[in-house]
Protein backbone atom coordinates (compact mmCIF):
# COMPACT_ATOMS: atom_id res chain seq x y z
CA UNK A 1 0.00 0.00 0.00
CA UNK A 2 2.81 2.37 0.92
CA UNK A 3 4.58 1.61 -2.37
CA UNK A 4 1.36 2.29 -4.28
CA UNK A 5 0.93 5.62 -2.51
CA UNK A 6 4.51 6.56 -3.36
CA UNK A 7 4.06 5.74 -7.06
CA UNK A 8 0.83 7.76 -7.16
CA UNK A 9 2.72 10.61 -5.61
CA UNK A 10 5.45 10.40 -8.19
CA UNK A 11 2.84 10.56 -10.94
CA UNK A 12 1.54 13.78 -9.46
CA UNK A 13 5.05 15.15 -9.05
CA UNK A 14 5.62 14.68 -12.77
CA UNK A 15 3.02 17.32 -13.66
CA UNK A 16 5.68 19.88 -12.78
CA UNK A 17 7.23 19.64 -16.23
CA UNK A 18 4.00 20.32 -18.11
CA UNK A 19 3.67 23.70 -19.87
CA UNK A 20 0.21 24.10 -18.34
CA UNK A 21 1.86 25.17 -15.12
CA UNK A 22 3.12 28.37 -16.65
CA UNK A 23 0.81 31.16 -15.44
CA UNK A 24 0.83 33.00 -18.75
CA UNK A 25 -0.72 29.91 -20.39
CA UNK A 26 -3.58 29.69 -17.95
CA UNK A 27 -4.18 28.39 -14.47
CA UNK A 28 -2.57 24.95 -14.20
CA UNK A 29 -5.42 23.77 -12.05
CA UNK A 30 -7.84 24.04 -14.96
CA UNK A 31 -5.53 21.86 -17.05
CA UNK A 32 -5.73 18.81 -14.77
CA UNK A 33 -6.91 15.45 -16.15
CA UNK A 34 -10.67 14.81 -16.23
CA UNK A 35 -10.40 12.00 -13.68
CA UNK A 36 -9.42 14.47 -10.94
CA UNK A 37 -12.32 15.17 -8.61
CA UNK A 38 -13.41 18.82 -8.62
CA UNK A 39 -15.21 19.80 -5.41
CA UNK A 40 -18.00 22.34 -5.53
CA UNK A 41 -18.70 24.99 -2.92
CA UNK A 42 -21.20 22.79 -1.09
CA UNK A 43 -18.99 19.68 -1.05
CA UNK A 44 -18.46 17.87 2.20
CA UNK A 45 -14.87 17.66 3.45
CA UNK A 46 -14.36 14.08 2.20
CA UNK A 47 -13.60 13.90 -1.52
CA UNK A 48 -12.50 11.18 -3.97
CA UNK A 49 -9.18 12.91 -4.69
CA UNK A 50 -8.12 11.28 -7.98
CA UNK A 51 -4.37 10.57 -8.08
CA UNK A 52 -2.97 10.18 -4.60
CA UNK A 53 -6.11 8.96 -2.89
CA UNK A 54 -9.17 10.41 -1.16
CA UNK A 55 -9.18 13.88 0.37
CA UNK A 56 -10.58 14.41 3.85
CA UNK A 57 -10.31 17.89 5.29
CA UNK A 58 -10.09 18.61 8.99
CA UNK A 59 -10.71 21.70 11.09
CA UNK A 60 -7.12 22.90 10.69
CA UNK A 61 -7.14 22.59 6.90
CA UNK A 62 -7.92 26.20 6.03
CA UNK A 63 -6.60 28.92 3.78
CA UNK A 64 -4.64 31.36 5.92
CA UNK A 65 -3.08 33.41 3.11
CA UNK A 66 -5.32 34.62 0.28
CA UNK A 67 -4.35 34.01 -3.33
CA UNK A 68 -2.29 36.95 -4.61
CA UNK A 69 -2.93 38.49 -8.06
CA UNK A 70 -0.97 37.35 -11.09
CA UNK A 71 0.77 40.72 -11.04
CA UNK A 72 3.18 39.38 -8.41
CA UNK A 73 5.29 38.11 -11.30
CA UNK A 74 4.72 41.02 -13.66
CA UNK A 75 7.82 42.49 -15.25
CA UNK A 76 7.99 46.04 -13.92
CA UNK A 77 10.08 48.34 -16.09
CA UNK A 78 10.60 51.01 -13.43
CA UNK A 79 12.37 48.94 -10.76
CA UNK A 80 15.89 47.59 -10.25
CA UNK A 81 16.32 43.98 -11.31
CA UNK A 82 18.34 41.15 -9.93
CA UNK A 83 20.37 38.72 -12.02
CA UNK A 84 19.51 35.15 -12.97
CA UNK A 85 22.41 33.00 -14.14
CA UNK A 86 23.21 29.35 -14.72
CA UNK A 87 26.14 28.22 -12.59
CA UNK A 88 28.20 25.04 -12.91
CA UNK A 89 29.79 23.28 -9.97
CA UNK A 90 31.83 20.14 -9.38
CA UNK A 91 29.76 17.49 -7.64
CA UNK A 92 31.92 15.02 -5.74
CA UNK A 93 28.73 13.20 -4.78
CA UNK A 94 27.75 12.48 -8.39
CA UNK A 95 31.21 12.60 -9.92
CA UNK A 96 30.46 15.15 -12.62
CA UNK A 97 29.80 18.83 -13.26
CA UNK A 98 26.26 19.89 -12.51
CA UNK A 99 24.16 23.03 -13.02
CA UNK A 100 22.04 25.27 -10.82
CA UNK A 101 20.05 28.42 -11.51
CA UNK A 102 21.07 31.27 -9.20
CA UNK A 103 19.26 34.55 -8.55
CA UNK A 104 21.12 37.46 -6.97
CA UNK A 105 19.02 40.44 -5.80
CA UNK A 106 19.08 43.96 -7.25
CA UNK A 107 22.18 45.95 -6.31
CA UNK A 108 23.98 42.76 -5.30
CA UNK A 109 27.47 43.60 -4.10
CA UNK A 110 30.43 41.82 -2.56
CA UNK A 111 30.38 44.49 0.15
CA UNK A 112 27.33 42.92 1.77
CA UNK A 113 26.49 39.41 2.93
CA UNK A 114 23.18 37.84 1.86
CA UNK A 115 21.07 35.00 3.24
CA UNK A 116 20.30 32.13 0.86
CA UNK A 117 17.13 30.25 -0.07
CA UNK A 118 17.69 26.83 -1.69
CA UNK A 119 14.59 26.09 -3.78
CA UNK A 120 13.93 22.52 -5.00
CA UNK A 121 11.81 21.19 -7.86
CA UNK A 122 9.52 18.18 -8.46
CA UNK A 123 10.28 14.76 -9.94
CA UNK A 124 9.48 15.92 -13.47
CA UNK A 125 11.50 19.12 -13.25
CA UNK A 126 15.08 20.32 -13.13
CA UNK A 127 17.03 23.46 -12.27
CA UNK A 128 14.81 25.48 -14.66
CA UNK A 129 11.41 24.33 -13.40
CA UNK A 130 10.68 27.13 -10.92
CA UNK A 131 11.58 29.69 -13.57
CA UNK A 132 9.13 28.21 -16.07
CA UNK A 133 5.97 28.78 -14.04
CA UNK A 134 6.88 31.16 -11.20
CA UNK A 135 9.64 33.41 -12.64
CA UNK A 136 11.25 33.81 -9.19
CA UNK A 137 13.53 36.57 -10.48
CA UNK A 138 10.52 38.80 -11.17
CA UNK A 139 8.72 37.66 -8.04
CA UNK A 140 11.68 38.52 -5.80
CA UNK A 141 12.47 41.73 -7.68
CA UNK A 142 8.92 42.93 -6.97
CA UNK A 143 8.89 41.81 -3.34
CA UNK A 144 12.25 43.41 -2.60
CA UNK A 145 11.30 46.67 -4.33
CA UNK A 146 8.08 46.86 -2.30
CA UNK A 147 9.92 46.21 0.95
CA UNK A 148 8.11 42.93 1.53
CA UNK A 149 11.12 40.61 1.43
CA UNK A 150 14.71 40.74 2.61
CA UNK A 151 17.21 40.84 -0.28
CA UNK A 152 18.41 37.25 -0.65
CA UNK A 153 20.15 34.87 -3.00
CA UNK A 154 17.89 32.13 -4.41
CA UNK A 155 19.53 28.90 -5.56
CA UNK A 156 17.58 26.48 -7.74
CA UNK A 157 19.69 23.31 -8.10
CA UNK A 158 18.90 20.02 -9.80
CA UNK A 159 17.62 17.65 -7.13
CA UNK A 160 18.15 14.57 -9.30
CA UNK A 161 21.65 13.60 -8.15
CA UNK A 162 22.82 11.30 -10.93
CA UNK A 163 25.08 11.72 -13.95
CA UNK A 164 22.21 11.97 -16.41
CA UNK A 165 20.12 14.41 -14.41
CA UNK A 166 17.76 15.36 -17.24
CA UNK A 167 14.00 14.89 -16.74
CA UNK A 168 13.62 12.44 -19.60
CA UNK A 169 12.45 8.89 -20.18
CA UNK A 170 11.01 7.21 -17.12
CA UNK A 171 11.39 10.04 -14.61
CA UNK A 172 10.06 7.80 -11.83
CA UNK A 173 13.14 5.58 -12.15
CA UNK A 174 15.22 8.54 -10.94
CA UNK A 175 13.44 8.64 -7.56
CA UNK A 176 16.45 7.22 -5.65
CA UNK A 177 18.61 10.04 -7.03
CA UNK A 178 16.42 12.54 -5.18
CA UNK A 179 17.49 10.93 -1.90
CA UNK A 180 21.16 11.01 -2.97
CA UNK A 181 20.79 14.76 -3.43
CA UNK A 182 20.97 15.19 0.34
CA UNK A 183 24.74 14.70 0.18
CA UNK A 184 25.10 16.73 -3.03
CA UNK A 185 23.29 19.65 -1.40
CA UNK A 186 25.26 19.56 1.85
CA UNK A 187 28.69 18.61 0.50
CA UNK A 188 28.76 20.24 -2.94
CA UNK A 189 26.00 22.78 -3.64
CA UNK A 190 26.21 24.83 -0.44
CA UNK A 191 30.04 24.99 -0.43
CA UNK A 192 30.01 26.04 -4.10
CA UNK A 193 27.54 28.85 -3.44
CA UNK A 194 29.34 30.07 -0.35
CA UNK A 195 32.69 30.15 -2.16
CA UNK A 196 31.43 32.10 -5.18
CA UNK A 197 28.85 34.49 -3.77
CA UNK A 198 28.77 36.97 -0.91
CA UNK A 199 26.86 34.74 1.46
CA UNK A 200 25.90 35.21 5.07
CA UNK A 201 26.88 31.74 6.29
CA UNK A 202 25.27 29.87 9.15
CA UNK A 203 22.00 28.04 9.74
CA UNK A 204 20.04 31.17 10.69
CA UNK A 205 20.75 32.63 7.25
CA UNK A 206 19.97 29.49 5.25
CA UNK A 207 16.51 28.36 4.04
CA UNK A 208 15.35 25.22 2.22
CA UNK A 209 12.01 24.81 0.44
CA UNK A 210 10.54 22.91 -2.47
CA UNK A 211 7.50 21.68 -4.34
CA UNK A 212 6.13 18.13 -4.42
CA UNK A 213 9.15 15.78 -4.53
CA UNK A 214 11.28 18.80 -3.66
CA UNK A 215 8.94 19.56 -0.77
CA UNK A 216 9.59 16.09 0.57
CA UNK A 217 13.31 16.61 0.11
CA UNK A 218 13.14 19.93 1.96
CA UNK A 219 11.35 18.44 4.95
CA UNK A 220 13.61 15.36 4.98
CA UNK A 221 16.89 17.22 4.63
CA UNK A 222 15.96 20.36 6.51
CA UNK A 223 14.45 18.75 9.59
CA UNK A 224 17.26 16.20 9.69
CA UNK A 225 19.87 18.97 9.55
CA UNK A 226 18.66 21.76 11.80
CA UNK A 227 22.31 22.59 12.33
CA UNK A 228 22.31 23.67 8.65
CA UNK A 229 18.82 25.09 8.00
CA UNK A 230 16.59 27.21 10.26
CA UNK A 231 13.93 28.12 7.66
CA UNK A 232 12.07 25.22 5.97
CA UNK A 233 9.11 25.00 3.59
CA UNK A 234 7.24 22.13 1.95
CA UNK A 235 4.68 22.96 -0.76
CA UNK A 236 2.35 19.98 -1.43
CA UNK A 237 5.07 17.57 -0.35
CA UNK A 238 5.14 14.14 -2.01
CA UNK A 239 5.19 10.65 -0.41
CA UNK A 240 8.98 10.68 -0.32
CA UNK A 241 8.46 12.69 2.89
CA UNK A 242 9.58 10.63 5.88
CA UNK A 243 7.38 10.08 8.91
CA UNK A 244 7.18 13.09 11.25
CA UNK A 245 8.35 10.98 14.19
CA UNK A 246 11.52 10.14 12.28
CA UNK A 247 12.18 13.70 11.15
CA UNK A 248 11.41 15.29 14.51
CA UNK A 249 12.58 12.86 17.22
CA UNK A 250 13.14 15.75 19.64
CA UNK A 251 10.31 18.31 19.66
CA UNK A 252 12.10 20.53 22.16
CA UNK A 253 15.16 20.79 19.94
CA UNK A 254 13.01 21.54 16.87
CA UNK A 255 11.22 24.35 18.73
CA UNK A 256 14.53 25.85 19.78
CA UNK A 257 16.21 25.69 16.36
CA UNK A 258 13.46 26.32 13.81
CA UNK A 259 12.88 29.92 12.75
CA UNK A 260 10.10 29.01 10.31
CA UNK A 261 8.38 25.81 9.24
CA UNK A 262 5.90 26.33 6.40
CA UNK A 263 3.54 23.64 5.11
CA UNK A 264 1.02 24.13 2.33
CA UNK A 265 -1.21 22.07 0.06
CA UNK A 266 -4.27 22.54 -2.12
CA UNK A 267 -7.62 21.14 -1.00
CA UNK A 268 -7.97 19.45 -4.41
CA UNK A 269 -4.61 17.69 -4.10
CA UNK A 270 -4.79 13.94 -3.50
CA UNK A 271 -1.44 14.11 -1.70
CA UNK A 272 -2.73 16.42 1.02
CA UNK A 273 -2.61 13.67 3.64
CA UNK A 274 1.22 13.75 3.48
CA UNK A 275 1.24 17.34 4.70
CA UNK A 276 -1.71 16.73 7.03
CA UNK A 277 0.23 13.98 8.78
CA UNK A 278 3.12 16.36 9.38
CA UNK A 279 0.88 19.22 10.47
CA UNK A 280 -1.02 17.03 12.97
CA UNK A 281 2.28 15.93 14.49
CA UNK A 282 3.49 19.51 14.77
CA UNK A 283 0.28 20.59 16.42
CA UNK A 284 0.31 17.66 18.84
CA UNK A 285 3.84 18.55 19.90
CA UNK A 286 3.18 22.30 20.04
CA UNK A 287 5.81 23.06 17.38
CA UNK A 288 5.18 26.47 15.76
CA UNK A 289 4.42 26.34 12.05
CA UNK A 290 2.33 27.79 9.22
CA UNK A 291 -0.26 25.55 7.56
CA UNK A 292 -1.91 27.05 4.47
CA UNK A 293 -4.54 25.04 2.56
CA UNK A 294 -5.79 26.87 -0.52
CA UNK A 295 -8.32 25.90 -3.18
CA UNK A 296 -5.82 24.63 -5.76
CA UNK A 297 -4.61 21.19 -6.78
CA UNK A 298 -1.11 19.82 -7.29
CA UNK A 299 -0.16 22.66 -9.60
CA UNK A 300 2.10 25.58 -10.36
CA UNK A 301 -0.35 28.20 -9.16
CA UNK A 302 -0.31 26.75 -5.65
CA UNK A 303 3.48 26.57 -5.62
CA UNK A 304 3.96 30.10 -6.96
CA UNK A 305 1.47 31.63 -4.52
CA UNK A 306 2.94 29.90 -1.50
CA UNK A 307 6.47 30.84 -2.48
CA UNK A 308 5.25 34.45 -2.60
CA UNK A 309 3.93 34.31 0.97
CA UNK A 310 6.77 32.14 2.31
CA UNK A 311 9.41 34.53 0.93
CA UNK A 312 7.97 37.44 2.92
CA UNK A 313 8.68 35.65 6.19
CA UNK A 314 12.20 34.47 5.41
CA UNK A 315 15.08 35.89 7.45
CA UNK A 316 12.61 38.13 9.27
CA UNK A 317 12.34 36.94 12.88
CA UNK A 318 9.44 39.19 13.84
CA UNK A 319 7.29 38.35 10.81
CA UNK A 320 7.96 34.61 11.09
CA UNK A 321 7.17 34.55 14.79
CA UNK A 322 3.91 36.43 14.24
CA UNK A 323 2.88 34.09 11.43
CA UNK A 324 3.47 30.93 13.45
CA UNK A 325 0.80 31.41 16.05
CA UNK A 326 -0.43 28.18 17.63
CA UNK A 327 -2.90 26.35 15.34
CA UNK A 328 -5.67 26.60 17.94
CA UNK A 329 -5.41 30.38 17.75
CA UNK A 330 -5.33 30.58 13.95
CA UNK A 331 -8.82 29.27 13.28
CA UNK A 332 -10.47 32.68 13.23
CA UNK A 333 -7.65 34.45 11.42
CA UNK A 334 -8.83 35.92 8.08
CA UNK A 335 -6.82 35.14 4.97
CA UNK A 336 -4.03 37.65 4.46
CA UNK A 337 -2.71 38.65 1.05
CA UNK A 338 0.68 39.71 2.36
CA UNK A 339 2.70 40.71 5.39
CA UNK A 340 4.19 44.10 6.10
CA UNK A 341 7.72 45.25 5.32
CA UNK A 342 10.49 43.32 7.06
CA UNK A 343 11.49 44.80 10.38
CA UNK A 344 15.00 43.39 10.10
CA UNK A 345 17.48 42.82 7.29
CA UNK A 346 20.78 40.99 7.02
CA UNK A 347 23.64 43.15 8.27
CA UNK A 348 26.19 44.51 5.86
CA UNK A 349 29.76 43.34 5.85
CA UNK A 350 31.32 40.07 7.00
Amino acid sequence: MQKCMFICGLILCSVAKLPAQEPEKGDAQTQQPDNRARPQQNDRPKRPGGFGGPIELGTDDKQIYADPPNSIIAKREDIPRGKLEMVEYDSKTVGTKRKMNVYTPPAYTQDKKYPVLYLLHGIGGDETEWQRFATPDRLFDNLIKDGKAVPMIVVMPNGRAQKNDRAEGNTFAAAPAFAVFERDLLDDVIPAIESRFSVQAGREHRALAGLSMGGGQSLNFGLSHLDTFAWIGGFSSAPNTKAPEELIPDAKKAKEQLKLLWLSCGNKDGLIRISQRMQRHLKQNDIPHVWNVDAHGHDGTHWRNNLYHFAQLLFNDDAAKAAQTPPTRREDAPPKAEVGPPSSAPPAGP
